[in-house]
């Protein structure tokens, strides 16, 4: 102990209390986590340690002792090192539980990349509560700082203890990262009592602690290898699926009309809820444009958020139910690892089409500027570089009325035939102060100023897609549009969520395709029920476009399997939690998983060929 103390200087503490003292905090602070991650119930942490799960806790303690130390190394100082720690994990479990609380899902590691987004996180907590979260952090990295400025003094025997300390604790922090792999002894020793729910994020982290969740959701695969997968099985599926699509492409359209596709944000139909009533309608003009056209709703991987993901569907085709559970976000956990990646973009490109991204936003929020580049489009238009910035009252995003102007000069400005996406951010969270006049009233006695205030919103969001489908309606090129909404809003009580568990609606959103020739084929259908990766090839069917075989592929998928996520499946007119095919439905499944694989984690060998792009050969 003597050693301890020459090390870390001279202490305040008698050498008893250091003993308890450091354990004792590595409880409390899983203990803290633990609540976090129950809905701040001390009760079902506590159980969860010394009764359900004390062999999970124990270890998830070994963790974050592990964590201390090497701050506790780094700073040179017991005192710092524990108070930055203390920080940290304060931190992260307020950031668990607000999650917890507006997603229904726990924190992973990719969420850490978002700790710079200063402006979303003040909106999303409020700004004396970040001022304050922010001031603490500051004012703790300035001490440990200090701390390791004034530890380069101390004697040379400190330092050499010290630094053995360190690489210790930094070698243990890299063997726990690497937790998925089969023989990792920290996994080993999980995986004695745990029981892992790949398709339930919120399930594992309940059953495993938080730190068990945490680690299962760190690097892997994007998913596993399908037991057929060959290159011969994945040369044959080419070659069926791109013979369909050049038949097809033979009866096709030669035009090149304007596609827009708008995912709007957290845009749904409260009304369509167990529970909400209002006076009247926040969607009529959205509904007096989805009666004419193809529209119905569809199916959300989330609620209350994970929007990048339904992007990502909506681009590229892929399903992130096929994935592994732990690729929580492509945008930033696989694309950046990815030289190309075909998409909608990359097939419009093919056929000179110029193509545009703009999000009113900026450019970080999951690495878009980055994605958007290797995705192909031309441009990014962002809130930096829009010439349209206009907002409505104390809304601090820019409003859709706005981004549709964006979208109205770009198309006036060319007359080359364009592709252009939009990620709006005007009616994003929170829903409170936005408006001084609220013309919507629900019948809601939960939360009911943040459903007014969210119904205002959506009714000012189809308002203006109501004007911008009017104009539309000028130009001379044939334009097409999918809109959608990329999940619910996070303002729903548990009682509510819970009234609505049947039949999937806490994950379904609005959508539709029109057309400004009024050529759909599927025009008179208004109940249609779809997921966002069906977006692209359903809309070339339907205006007579020409195809891929990858898009011919999921026409046939979407024939068997209309909507599917993790655990939510639409299959004959039905919902369930689990999926029931028939053998010719699993073909069309297993082709479209092999695919996939290949892709995004197997040998490419679909992208040797013109699988993506023969529409255009």
């Amino acid at each position: 102990m003597k050693k301890i103390k020459d090390f870390f200087g001279k202490m305040k503490w008698k050498e008893g209390l250091l003993i308890v003292g450091i354990p004792l905090m590595i409880l409390i602070s899983n203990l803290y986590l633990q609540m976090c991650q129950n809905d701040l119930s001390f009760d079902l942490a506590f159980k969860f340690a010394f009764s359900w799960h004390t062999e999970k806790f124990l270890l998830g303690c070994l963790v974050l002792g592990t964590f201390l130390l090497f701050l506790v190394a780094l700073s040179g100082s017991i005192g710092f090192g524990s108070l930055l720690y203390v920080i940290i994990i304060g931190v992260l479990g307020f950031a668990d539980y607000q999650k917890m609380f507006y997603r229904l899902e726990p924190i992973y590691p990719d969420d850490l990349k978002m700790i710079t987004e200063f402006g979303l996180l003040r909106e999303m907590i409020g700004t004396v509560l970040f001022v304050v979260i922010i001031g603490i952090s500051l004012a703790g990295l300035g001490l440990f700082g200090w701390a390791i400025y004034k530890s380069f003094s101390k004697p040379k025997k400190t330092q050499i203890i010290r630094g053995a300390l360190l690489i210790c604790s930094v070698g243990l922090m890299f063997y726990f990262s690497d937790f998925n792999n089969p023989n990792n002894l920290l996994r080993k020793a999980y995986n004695r009592s745990a029981f892992w729910i790949p398709y339930s994020q919120k399930m594992n982290y309940y059953n495993t602690g938080f730190i068990g969740g945490f680690l299962y959701n760190l690097k892997v695969t994007a998913m596993e290898e399908p037991e057929n997968y060959s290159k011969e099985i994945i040369e044959e599926i080419v070659e069926t699926y791109t013979a369909e699509a050049e038949k097809k492409n033979q009866e096709a359209v030669e035009e090149k009309p304007n596609i827009i596709f708008i995912m709007s944000e957290s845009f749904s139909d409260p009304l369509a809820l167990e529970g909400i009533t209002a006076d009247k309608n926040p969607l009529a003009e959205y509904k007096s444009i989805a009666e004419q056209t193809y529209s119905g709703q569809m199916l959300s991987q989330n609620y209350g958020g994970g929007t990048a993901n339904i992007e990502f569907e909506a681009l590229t085709g892929l399903s992130m139910e096929l994935f592994n559970a732990q690729m929580t976000t492509p945008y930033t956990m696989l694309l950046p690892n990815m030289k190309e990646f075909p998409s909608i973009v990359s097939f419009l490109k093919e056929e000179d089409y110029a193509t545009t991204a703009i999000h009113p936003y900026n450019t970080s929020m999951y690495k878009r500027k980055d994605v958007y580049t290797m995705l192909g489009f031309d441009e990014f238009i962002y809130e930096d570089t829009m010439e349209h910035t206009d907002k409505i009252e104390n809304n601090s995003y820019i409003s859709d009325a706005a981004a549709y102007k964006e979208i109205m000069g770009l198309l006036s400005g060319t007359s080359d035939p364009q592709f252009i996406h939009l990620v709006t951010m005007q009616t994003h969270m929170p829903y409170s102060d936005k408006y001084t006049t609220l013309n919507y009233s629900s019948q809601s006695t939960e939360n009911k100023y943040s459903i007014d205030s969210y119904m205002q919103d959506i009714a000012y969001s189809s308002e203006a897609l109501k004007d911008f489908i009017e104009e539309l309606n000028q130009l001379d090129r044939r334009t097409l549009v999918v809109f959608w909404g990329d999940h619910l809003p996070s303002i729903y009580s548990e009682e509510l969520q819970a009234a609505n568990e049947a039949d999937a609606k806490m994950h379904r959103t609005e959508f539709l395709m029109y057309d400004t020739a009024h050529q759909l084929s599927e025009k008179t259908t208004h109940d249609a029920i779809t997921s966002p990766y069906y977006f692209a090839p359903s809309l070339l069917e339907q205006s007579n476009l020409k195809t891929s075989g990858f898009y011919q592929l999921l026409l046939n998928v979407q024939e068997a399997i209309p909507a599917f996520e993790k655990g939510i499946y639409y299959v004959g007119d039905q919902w369930s939690k689990e999926m029931k095919l028939s053998n010719e439905q699993e073909a069309y499944y297993e082709a479209y998983q092999l695919v996939q694989y290949d892709l995004v984690s197997g040998e490419k060998y679909s992208l040797k060929t013109d699988f993506y792009n023969s529409a255009f050969e």
